[in-house]
């Protein structure tokens, strides 16, 4: 009965959502939103359909986080269609490391002198806190491969890769706190947690996207073979980057994201352009499977057919995963023990702490005051913080350490879900026109 109540709860919450689509795309709400009130609604705040603790369950959630997370950052990657020699990519380059650099100096510093907090745990929460999510800002990230406006690709491109480059961070609190090795004097951390693991995880994931994707095209242009279960593809790539990356001590998320990236790049390399994306949508969307498989065989219009069959898929995918992880968010705060420097540290964190710090990266770039500001603004937390926190609590954490640290990183991600859902249709609607008129001048 009790697995029927289930089914009837999440069928009716996807068919409410596929109906309420396009509503909610001109309301100020989000999908994280609605997710996050049916979470607390089977909880014992509502049905009490499901009473589980976070840290009861700390296995489990830290493994619902990583694989949408993992989803997100290669969708993210095959988003991001520009060269690397882009001169727009200094923009998420300096947010993934300059901006989270400050982001975590800051919130240590404030851990440090109004928290209470051992040093290992500030700079843990620092870490946890600073990278923004690619799950939950999908409103502000890139709406497709050929988008070309800055702001978004700055959005895409720093949930992309600060997944990633937190994790020595998170590394040097869990050793300052005795549970990871730094070496004398953190040689081994600067080593092999910050300059080996960043740089291989980069290079596995970016030579894997490549050789993956010259593989396939090569089968399906020259022997036809290869032709089908794109989507295989997908979930293949993403967890052979990952997978590889781990297994050679270097940081997955940051491979992942690189192979999402290197096969963009492959394909826009040998695509015919537009009009071959554009043959390809027709293609994708005739019921007659011989078409699509025609397509997909083509010298011609395989590349572009290979990226938005890939990227379609995860694209849904990642929707699903959105689903499963914030209701899941939801239904575990009945059991959190609130800390009450929750009230001022979370706006300290959203008003200041990352405004500053965006400011301080993007110093002398060239963004646009309007963009900065909206950068500052949308710093959205969500899932990877999830993931950070059950990673550490999973590496013998103090249980009251870990309680602490699962209030203050929850609080920062509900309230982030809530004010940025509740502004971003609003905000972005209003950046658009600004553009707009822009162009129009």
């Amino acid at each position: 009965m009790e697995f029927a109540l289930w089914a009837v709860i999440v069928g009716l919450l996807m068919v409410s959502m596929a109906l309420a689509t396009t509503v909610l795309k001109r309301l100020p709400l989000s999908t994280a939103m609605l997710y996050l009130l049916v979470g607390m609604a089977v909880s014992p705040w509502g049905a009490g359909l499901m009473a589980a603790r976070p840290l009861d369950h700390m296995t489990i959630l830290e493994r619902l986080a990583e694989v949408v997370v993992l989803i997100s950052l290669f969708t993210a990657g095959l988003k991001l269609s520009t060269g690397l020699k882009e001169r727009r990519w200094a923009l998420p380059v300096r947010l993934a490391t300059v901006s989270m650099v400050v982001t975590i100096g800051l919130i240590t510093s404030v851990a440090w002198m109004f928290l209470d907090l051992p040093l290992g745990a500030c700079v843990l929460l620092g870490a946890i806190l600073a990278p923004t999510d690619p799950v939950l800002a999908s409103e502000v990230q890139l709406k497709e491969p050929g988008d070309q406006d800055k702001l978004r690709f700055a959005l895409t491109g720093e949930g992309g890769l600060n997944d990633g480059t937190a994790f020595p961070f998170v590394m040097l609190g869990l050793g300052l706190l005795g549970l990871h090795e730094l070496g004398p004097y953190g040689v081994r951390w600067m080593l092999v947690d910050v300059l080996w693991a960043t740089a291989g995880g980069l290079g596995i994931g970016w030579l894997l996207g490549l050789a993956t994707g010259r593989l396939v095209l090569y089968l399906r242009r020259e022997h036809k073979e290869a032709i089908g279960l794109d989507d295989f593809l997908a979930l293949g790539l993403i967890a052979l980057s990952y997978g590889c990356a781990l297994l050679a001590h270097a940081y997955g998320f940051l491979a992942v994201f690189a192979a999402g990236v290197a096969l963009r790049r492959l394909v826009e390399n040998q695509s015919a352009g537009p009009a071959s994306a554009r043959q390809v949508e027709k293609a994708l969307s005739n019921p007659d499977r011989s078409v699509a498989e025609n397509m997909a065989a083509d010298p011609k219009h395989a590349p572009a057919f290979m990226a938005q069959a890939v990227l379609g898929f995860n694209e849904q995918l990642e929707r699903i995963g959105e689903v499963a992880i914030v209701v899941t968010i939801g239904a575990l705060l009945w059991a959190v023990d609130w800390h009450a420097s929750a009230w001022w540290f979370v706006p300290l964190l959203l008003l200041v702490v990352r405004p500053l710090s965006v400011a301080v990266g993007l110093a002398g770039g060239a963004a646009s005051s309007g963009q900065r500001w909206l950068t500052g603004w949308f710093g959205i937390r969500g899932v990877g913080s999830v993931y950070y926190l059950m990673y550490a609590a999973n590496h013998g954490l103090d249980p009251a350490l870990a309680q602490t640290l699962t209030a203050l990183t929850l609080s920062v991600v509900v309230t982030s879900i809530v004010v940025h859902g509740i502004s971003v249709t609003p905000m972005m609607a209003a950046y658009e026109r600004a553009v707009a008129r822009s162009r129009k001048r």
